[in-house]
């Protein structure tokens, strides 16, 4: 890579290696550790994707900051920050689900949800595809532009994904939200990596998505991506998605959706979960 390299050039090429690197991996894939519950596992293809992320951008990009799922935070001395996700959907790459992948995405401002301006990502999937975008200038699939084609259809007829918790008692309280949720649209699936979900919403593979608890490294890449294909991405205020709640729909079927998440008890979803 040189200095004239573009962010989005870096976040495509970050995500291509480590993505070639986990799939290499997944069949001698291992739990290493875990976080925030005995379910919530770290392998140690996730080590080795963030070592290879970081490597790289001390190489390529010396003085931008990072902010990691599985590493240190680093202050940026340039104003550019990655988020980086080294494998979203570990779960579903231990047990061989393809439906993970590796997100990186580069932001400008205060590295949190609410402070950053997102200006690049990219996320390479379990199937290799590649996913990207740069603010002002579209998602794309593999290099060809991605945009939303058509009307979102009608809520009752909206396919709706949406992820859980890894804490028993916050998934009790989507698992509520979620049962208020399906007679009022066509279905729900639960996949498992939001960054991916989020890619599959921009490309209409299902109509629309929401989930509580993302953390910033879940939400950066793929947020933009969608924004950029034309989807309305934002918190149940209409404001920054954040750790809170992210949906993600056409801006014409956001706010009705909104409202019925409101209805199911989502605006407080943690309060009812005993937070």
């Amino acid at each position: 890579m040189t200095p004239s390299d573009s962010l989005l050039d870096v976040a495509r090429r970050l995500a291509s290696e480590a993505g070639d690197l986990i799939r290499e991996g997944r069949a001698s894939a291992q739990v290493a550790a875990t976080k925030s519950s005995s379910v919530d596992i770290v392998t140690q293809m996730d080590l080795a994707s963030e070592r290879l992320l970081r490597d790289r951008l001390a190489q390529w990009r010396p003085g931008d900051g990072i902010l990691g799922e599985e590493g240190d935070d680093v202050e940026s001395e340039t104003g550019i920050t990655w988020v980086l996700d080294p494998i979203d959907g570990t779960v579903n790459y231990l047990y061989g689900i393809p439906h993970y992948g590796v997100s990186v995405a580069a932001v400008s401002g205060e590295p949190t949800t609410h402070g950053w301006t997102l200006e690049a990502g990219a996320i390479s999937d379990a199937t290799g595809v590649l996913w990207s975008a740069a603010r002002g200038q579209g998602a794309f699939r593999d290099g060809e532009s991605l945009t939303r084609a058509g009307d979102a259809p009608p809520l009752e007829r909206t396919l709706l994904a949406t992820g859980f918790q890894y804490l028993a008692e916050r998934r009790e309280a989507q698992g509520r939200v979620a049962a208020a949720m399906v007679s009022r649209v066509r279905d729900i699936r639960r996949l498992g990596a939001g960054a991916i979900d989020l890619c599959h919403v921009a490309a209409g593979t299902v109509d629309a998505y929401y989930e509580h608890g993302l953390q910033p490294w879940d939400i950066a890449a793929g947020a933009l991506i969608a924004r950029e294909a034309g989807l309305m991405v934002a918190g149940i205020d209409g404001g920054p998605a954040d750790e809170s709640v992210l949906i993600a729909a056409a801006p014409e079927r956001w706010h009705e959706l909104r409202d019925a998440l409101v209805e199911a008890g989502a605006a407080h979803l943690w309060d009812a979960a005993g937070r």
